[in-house]
């Protein structure tokens, strides 16, 4: 234990003079949590609109009126011309067109089926399927208000069925609340991953790892040595984050911090395995930074914080469950958000325990044969 506590002592002066190490430990959780908690958002809000009245009559104003009332929607464009508001939407100044045809209001009290044309630019497939969702949203809306104007439903006597909606474990329905959960996780993967990684190449590039080769140090130590400090550097990072989570952006902690950390723990033997393997294949900073980058991409793209893992095809949803970034991400939402226990976990924190035996096993034999 000595000798560790002396190689620890090293690599932690080491860790802090490095002056590559020290942003990447202190400045990336700050930037991280309070850039990409709120820029990491499918919600739509200021939709740029154009407007194209053919009718000009009291019904089309109020129909405007709708969308120009609505937070979804910003209309920035009001014009009589089909031209111009095409225009607008090829150059981007609109995302998408209203056109309300000529003698809306007259079809309305002749009951001829009136319709109105939606034009959505949709380069963008997931922006035009939620404007399009806001869209009929806001016009189911107006046809009900036409039915009681015109007479068609007499409000007296239409029997009313409430609905009272309850909305667990996010009440507000906060985007945030659904995504800091997984920016911590992608936060400790980036930490444990890239320091570790680029640790033992930094001892190649500098030549002090044939000096550490040739002494009498043990393996053991050696590895423990090298990855305890990154470890637990980690959790603090995660630590930092959970409180900024909670200040910034108010989440809800339900569940038992002490089995978040925990887990976090199983877990960085995973993160900081896999560094320690790509820093035994690769001899420069720079190669290391992208073999970690590269592994980093595909687990945060396959890991369901953006997108639901179940909307993937089967063939990758196997692939997914050689994911660890995957069973964290839903650790942590499970645990942060609904209050869930061990049992509750079990079977994924029972997958990162084999991954992070795994990792380091292959880590050491790698790293046996390049000693």
């Amino acid at each position: 234990m000595r000798t560790i506590g002396f190689i620890l002592q090293k690599e932690f002066l080491q860790i802090f003079r490095n002056r590559q190490m020290a942003p990447i430990i202190f400045f990336v959780p700050i930037i991280q949590m309070l850039i990409l908690a709120n820029a990491a958002t499918f919600e739509m809000k200021n939709i740029k609109m154009a407007i194209v009245d053919h009718d000009i009559s009291s019904t089309s104003r109020r129909l405007m009126s709708k969308f120009d009332g609505s937070r979804f929607f910003k209309v920035t464009k009001f014009s009589l011309s089909d031209k111009e508001a095409a225009l607008y939407m090829k150059q981007g100044r609109v995302n998408v067109i209203l056109t309300i045809p000529s003698g809306l209001e007259r079809d309305i009290y002749l009951k001829n089926n009136p319709e109105v044309q939606i034009s959505i630019d949709a380069v963008n497939q997931n922006s035009a399927g939620l404007a399009y969702g806001y869209i009929l949203s806001i016009i189911s809306e107006f046809n009900q208000d036409l039915r009681v104007r015109f007479g068609n439903i007499k409000p007296q006597r239409v029997k009313i069925i409430k609905t009272i909606a309850s909305y667990w474990y996010n009440p507000k329905l906060e985007y945030q609340t659904f995504m800091v959960p997984g920016i911590l996780v992608i936060l400790v993967t980036l930490i444990g991953l890239f320091l570790s990684s680029m640790n033992i190449v930094r001892e190649k590039e500098i030549g002090t790892i044939e000096q550490i080769n040739v002494t009498p140090l043990k393996k053991h130590h050696f590895i423990v040595g090298k990855l305890v400090p990154f470890w637990i550097i980690a959790l603090f990072d995660l630590a930092f984050g959970l409180t900024m989570g909670k200040i910034f952006f108010d989440i809800p902690i339900v569940g038992s911090i002490g089995l978040i950390f925990c887990v976090s723990s199983v877990y960085l033997l995973v993160v900081l395995g896999l560094g320690l393997f790509i820093s035994t294949i690769t001899h420069t900073q720079q190669q290391a930074i992208f073999v970690s980058f590269f592994f980093t991409i595909i687990f945060v793209l396959m890991s369901g914080l953006f997108t639901p893992v179940e909307s993937m095809p089967v063939w990758a949803q196997y692939i997914n469950r050689l994911n660890p970034v995957a069973y964290f991400i839903k650790i942590m939402r499970m645990v942060l958000l609904k209050g869930s226990g061990f049992l509750d976990i079990k079977w994924e924190f029972i997958s990162l325990f084999i991954f992070g035996i795994f990792s380091i096993i292959m880590a050491v034999w790698r790293y046996r044969k390049r000693a």
